[in-house]
């Protein structure tokens, strides 16, 4: 059962001249991908995925001001020893992740304790392809409405499936969601301090409770590194891009 909540209360938005922040989620053991690496450490393109996602988000036009990247605790020296080997300088905080996506996400909230104010946008350490323009909307969209997501429309038909047989939906009112997720600081610490749900898959449905998600289109390549035929895919789109 949910847990009772108080009626959303419109939130505070930011003040122009709010940080903009990230956090970086990457707890993929590499199972689905049939493999003993970890998948945010695979190569792409002779680079680990989670080097090509925090060079999506230190490009200069974006004005991230601090990113942070989130690992299992036992992956932390694996990464730390890869920066080392790629000769990576681009500045972020590596913070411990928790046995949950969902704790992942608090414990990297924490680690950006020193804002008071500031836009978050959470991503997906694994989908290395996002654009530039894609973080740019999710940015502007949270600037207004204090949170954002990026979604794209399904291109299949759809059907629920239920204990009576299915029925097809409407292809039109659904959407996929994506990352990244961008949430007013404060928004996104109240969401999180509340009890982890089973019914949380993502950023969005934490703050549903407190604050209406502004959804802005995504991009069908922003694909996330999840399976071997991902991987092929996301090489064959950046040796396009």
């Amino acid at each position: 059962m949910k847990t009772p909540t108080l009626p959303r209360q419109a939130p505070g938005l930011p003040s122009p001249h709010a940080p903009r922040l990230a956090i970086l989620v990457a707890g993929g053991s590499g199972t689905r991908m049939g493999s003993d690496c970890p998948k945010q450490f695979l190569l792409l393109r002779g680079e680990p995925v989670l080097l090509h996602t925090l060079r999506r988000f230190a490009e200069p036009a974006l004005g991230v001001r601090e990113i942070v990247v989130v690992l299992p605790a036992d992956q932390l020296d694996i990464w730390q020893g890869l920066c080392a080997q790629f000769s990576v300088d681009i500045p972020h905080r590596l913070v411990a992740g928790g046995a949950t996506r969902w704790a992942s996400v608090k414990a990297g909230l924490a680690g950006l304790s020193a804002h008071a104010e500031g836009l978050v946008a959470v991503h997906d350490g694994v989908r290395p392809l996002v654009s530039r323009q894609v973080v740019e909307r999710t940015y502007a969209a949270a600037a207004t409405h204090a949170a954002a997501a990026a979604a794209v429309m399904p291109k299949d038909s759809v059907r629920l499936v239920s204990q009576h047989g299915s029925a097809a939906q409407n292809r039109s009112r659904l959407r996929l969601m994506q990352t990244p997720q961008t949430f007013e600081i404060d928004l996104l610490r109240r969401a999180y301090a509340m009890p982890e749900l089973a019914s949380f898959t993502d950023d969005a449905t934490v703050v549903d409770d407190l604050c209406r998600v502004q959804l802005v289109d995504g991009d069908y390549r922003n694909l996330k590194i999840t399976t071997p035929e991902d991987l092929i895919i996301a090489e064959a789109l950046l040796g396009g891009a």
